[in-house]
């Protein structure tokens, strides 16, 4: 039985280690936070990712617990109403579309639940070095023994650690496509009920939907800005600076800003893309925004995760654990889905991508190739 170590316990990890073990691999997930991460913005499942999802047994569940909206209102600076719709809404789409947007939190929630008892996963700890021989990869944790594993898989996001080890510096791969997101909850301040409003004021604006039965809101705010010097893990000085820019606002800044200062699971970070020429190297490859980040502005970073796990787990299957032949596999097959998908994050900058488009990327890849 070949053994995967997987770096990333967030969707895409834990989905590949669910279809790896379906295959008779055996996986192990280590993931960096001593838990699951709370928080967390609305995350959309479309098209083929569906069909995932289903294959899991896990679409009724997903089902149950998506967002239930009944649309949205666009307000001018000064919180007044200049449109609204009830027919879709800038986060999810058309609300009579087949798609599913759920909670972040809820989808890794639901996943990990589903794989616990098969799957060995290592929390509090991190991969630091790789070493690859002719018959595996050494692997050195931040805290756990070293460990001997076939295949090594890097789920583990936008800055990965398992690329920086296998391929080089993220500057090399991250392209900055100039704005800023930061996402939080609050309590509902607001009176919201599943109904979200958005607003643009110069170059910030934000997205607030009511959640957990409209009792707390998730706020996506976001914000122009060049690659910043500030480390992305001082987490106190882009909270400052969040909050700072939120008070500037002419409609409820003061509240909002007071709302980003206090958030347990406050998150802020770069909109950019992960583009490689190839996403493996030996016997490491890399899934989901590890290897091809779309961004938050496309709409697919869960499908794109979801259906990489799928993909990549069934050309390891079909070429019983070759993985010369099953990354090379993989990557045909994921590219054009790939790049189809990130083109809907730079198609109308400053807004959403046309539904043409987005119906087009979220299907152009079948299970079944």
């Amino acid at each position: 039985m070949q053994t995967v170590l997987i770096s990333g316990g967030g969707i895409a990890g834990p989905v590949l280690a669910y279809w790896l073990r379906r295959h008779g691999f055996a996986p192990t997930v280590v993931e960096r936070a001593p838990g699951q991460r709370p928080g967390g913005q609305a995350v959309d499942i479309r098209g083929v990712a569906l069909d995932v999802v289903e294959r899991m047994g896990l679409l009724e569940h997903a089902s149950r617990v998506r967002t239930r909206m009944r649309g949205m209102s666009i307000l001018d600076p000064d919180g007044h109403e200049i449109d609204r719709s009830t027919e879709a809404t800038f986060s999810s789409g058309r609300l009579d579309s087949e798609d599913i947007e759920v909670l972040r939190e809820d989808l890794v929630r639901m996943v990990y639940e589903h794989t616990r008892a098969d799957v060995e996963y290592l929390f509090g700890d991190s991969v630091t070095a790789l070493d690859e021989n002719g018959t595996g990869v050494r692997v050195d944790f931040a805290h756990g023994p070293s460990r001997t594993f076939d295949l090594v898989v890097g789920a583990d996001g936008l800055h990965s650690t398992v690329r920086r080890l296998a391929f080089g510096p993220e500057e090399g791969f991250a392209h900055h496509l100039g704005s800023y997101l930061s996402v939080f909850s609050a309590g509902n301040f607001l009176g919201l009920d599943n109904w979200q409003i958005w607003l643009r004021d110069g170059d910030a604006g934000f997205g607030i939907m009511p959640v957990r039965d409209n009792t707390e809101l998730r706020i996506a705010f976001g914000f122009e800005s060049a690659p910043l010097a500030h480390d992305r893990r001082d987490t106190a000085t882009l909270r400052q600076l969040v909050a700072d820019k939120l008070a500037s606002l002419r409609w409820e800044g003061t509240r909002l800003a007071k709302a980003a200062r206090k958030a347990p699971d406050f998150y802020c970070d770069a909109m950019a893309q992960i583009r490689m020429d190839q996403w493996s190297r030996g016997r490491v490859a890399l899934l989901g925004d590890a290897g091809y980040c779309p961004s938050p502005l496309s709409g697919q970073g869960t499908s794109l995760a979801l259906v990489g796990a799928h993909v990549l787990a069934d050309c390891l299957a079909r070429d019983n654990g070759d993985h010369r032949t099953a990354y090379a596999r993989y990557e045909r097959r994921m590219r054009p889905f790939v790049t189809l998908n990130q083109a809907l994050a730079t198609e109308n900058p400053g807004g959403p991508a046309s539904e043409e488009s987005v119906a087009h990327a979220k299907n152009a890849l079948s299970l079944e190739s």
